[in-house]
């Protein structure tokens, strides 16, 4: 786990971030953190000259309009033509036709390095099912002990047909390509209050796994545990009269400071 945050240190991966404007600026405020740097674009004419200088594509699917779907579009093929790795996150698939269509349309047209979301997303991009409320997951779809075992083999099949690493983050989170999932136990309930820690993770995860071309799924569970490792080290330095607003900013600050000693004590992950 340390070599792929120092590489993250030591590279700097400029990270184009096609996203929300609900996280945009925490977005790019945990890439800074983690030691990336951030571009902002959605402009149809823009985002191929953007993506261009950039090592990743981070795409994200919460706030969709007709123009930022035609970026979505232009700078996954320039990021494909240029060899740069892509995250989709598809938020709030199965939530609204729009929503799922064009997750699923990008899925089909873009050569993808990772799909990240909940449960119930995932759930929908591989079966056209699943119970997503608005861009949370239902709790009939999440992770438990009970479920792992076959979640854990959902995912395997799911990133052999997809042919992609697949990330599903929740209470239990699960890292996947379609021979070795990393199950994944750190983070804190009290994230879920925390509106864009997905939304955060997914921008991390682009950042990690374009500084480590050679090991991309060991990069992407290697940001989950950053992440969830820092919602822990966040809570843990909460004081009286605290709230969500303040843990945001005590996440970010736990992912700056965070060594890769830190990450490798504090990891807590299995690799079935």
């Amino acid at each position: 786990m340390r070599e792929y945050l120092e590489n993250v240190r030591n590279k700097v991966p400029l990270v184009h971030n096609i996203t929300n404007y609900v996280t945009v600026n925490d977005v790019a405020n945990v890439l800074l953190a983690c030691g990336g740097s951030p571009i902002m674009s959605d402009e149809a004419e823009d985002v191929e000259d953007i993506t261009s200088v950039c090592g990743g594509l981070n795409i994200n699917i919460g706030t969709l309009h007709k123009t930022s779907i035609e970026g979505m579009f232009r700078a996954g093929r320039k990021a494909n033509e240029l060899g740069h790795p892509i995250l989709l996150d598809p938020v709030g698939a199965g939530a609204s036709t729009l929503r799922t269509n064009t997750a699923l349309a990008l899925m089909k047209e873009l050569k993808l390095s990772v799909i990240r979301g909940n449960i119930s997303e995932i759930k929908t991009l591989a079966l056209g099912s699943g119970t997503t409320k608005g861009v949370d997951a239902d709790v009939a779809d999440a992770v438990t002990e009970e479920s792992l075992d076959e979640a854990v083999a959902f995912v395997k099949r799911f990133a052999k047909e997809a042919d992609t690493i697949v990330a599903v983050t929740g209470a239990i989170d699960l890292v996947s390509d379609k021979d070795v999932c990393y199950v994944i136990r750190n983070g804190r309930p009290e994230m879920g209050k925390i509106t864009g820690t997905g939304c955060q993770l997914s921008g991390m995860m682009t950042a990690y796994v374009t500084a480590n071309p050679d090991h991309p799924l060991e990069a992407a569970a290697a940001s989950v545990c950053v992440m969830g490792l820092a919602g822990e080290t966040g809570w843990s330095r909460m004081q009286e009269g605290d709230g969500n607003a303040t843990y945001r900013n005590r996440i970010i600050d736990a992912i700056y400071n965070m060594t890769g000693e830190e990450l490798e004590k504090g990891a807590k992950y299995e690799v079935r």
